[in-house]
């Protein structure tokens, strides 16, 4: 195994950590937007990876399969009769963001990267150590 093969996987599993990173970020960061493009609250989005074979590599390598709004899990709602987007019975519409499990996912993410991160570092100072062999 080609010890550059190594570090194209480690970078592609650092560019999917990353988004998904990103993605638990835009999920926090609209938790309170009760009200989107499409009109209604906030969708939650999720990401979904798949596992692909490098045929030059002969390598599994992860990839973004789809990043798709979460259309499954209702949106909660707070009694609010004085709200501009109250429906008749008073209630307003909130994003499905459980901030609880999107904390937990960025954490997961984190290690992930760091892991990966890891990975590249100790295949470049293994690229570094045999350079110095040759000299």
């Amino acid at each position: 195994m080609d010890l550059m093969n190594i570090m194209d996987v480690s970078g592609k599993g650092l560019q999917a950590q990353s988004l998904r990173m990103r993605i638990s970020a835009e999920n926090i960061a609209n938790a309170d937007s009760v009200q989107s493009e499409e009109g209604g609250p906030y969708l939650a989005k999720q990401v979904y990876f798949k596992s692909v074979l490098n045929r030059q590599t002969g390598l599994t390598e992860v990839q973004v399969a789809k990043v798709d709004r979460d259309t499954k899990t209702p949106p909660t709602y707070q009694y609010q009769p004085g709200h501009d987007l109250a429906n008749e019975k008073g209630y307003v519409a909130y994003p499905n963001v459980n901030g609880t499990l999107e904390s937990i996912n960025m954490k997961e993410a984190q290690r992930s990267y760091e892991a990966n991160l890891a990975a590249l570092s100790t295949t470049r100072e293994m690229m570094t150590r045999t350079l110095d062999l040759l000299r």
